[in-house]
């Protein structure tokens, strides 16, 4: 059942294969949505007669739909660990890789709460029955949240309190929809869900938060994948990143 999920993002991708010379899908990790939809208009504005066309995802996700044959020219995903993986498949471009972007994790809670965690610990409390997370496995930010859980010796305490979400964004909704008490998400994907969230406090993690972009090996369309990562790497592309509240790596 699980590889027939994966099969179906593959399959819509494969139906939106790119329709003219300079048209590049770009796989991207859920946290950049709103970001890289602000750069995608940036560059087309920019390059006359390109076109991006995006899939936001767990980047987990987005390395499977890759790894089964999904037509992609550039991936950009929320942690080193993915981009690893997808390094050690041979999926990548040789010497394409470059990070472009830093974030932090942080604790949120829904506005409307009278609660408000001071740091890790906090979170045993009877308050925080319920608490949401990305998957470990393919959610970037579920991993690191784990670590730190882990690191911090509080794995069994609140084993039986989370709530996983398929990605990052449907952790920041279910924290905005009041849903469950307290969540683990980015500091940019706090910010936009401000009238509905409050950021408790910021996760200790042991590596930073960094973004890294490459070409996939298989892109048809090697010159405009060069030429998006460039922007986005660049200081036009960076000014926008950081407008959404992203930090230079």
């Amino acid at each position: 059942m699980k590889s027939l999920r994966l099969l179906a993002p593959v399959a819509a991708l494969l139906l939106s294969l790119p329709l003219h010379a300079q048209e590049i899908v770009v796989s991207a990790a859920a946290s950049l949505t709103q970001a890289f939809q602000a750069v995608g208009q940036a560059y087309e504005q920019a390059n006359a007669g390109q076109k991006v066309t995006f899939n936001f995802a767990a980047s987990g996700a987005l390395l499977s739909q890759i790894q089964q044959g999904a037509p992609v020219d550039v991936f950009a995903s929320a942690d080193q660990a993915t981009m690893d993986r997808a390094a050690t498949a041979r999926l990548l471009t040789e010497g394409s890789r470059a990070d472009f972007a830093r974030n932090t994790l942080v604790v949120v809670v829904p506005a409307t709460s009278a609660h408000k965690p001071q740091a890790l610990k906090d979170l045993t409390e009877p308050a925080y029955a319920r608490i949401a997370s990305g998957t470990p496995a393919s959610v970037p930010a579920g991993k690191y949240t784990a670590d730190a859980v882990a690191a911090a010796g509080l794995t069994d305490a609140l084993q039986s309190r989370w709530v996983f979400g398929e990605s990052v964004r449907q952790v920041l909704n279910y924290v905005a929809r009041a849903e469950v008490d307290a969540g683990f998400v980015y500091r940019t994907d706090a910010l936009i869900e401000a009238d509905k969230t409050r950021i408790a406090f910021t996760v200790p993690t042991s590596t930073a938060v960094t973004y890294p972009i490459a070409q996939v090996a298989a892109s048809r369309q090697a010159g405009a994948a060069a030429s998006f990562i460039a922007f986005v790497r660049g200081a036009q592309g960076q000014a926008i990143l950081q407008k959404f509240g992203f930090s230079s790596p």
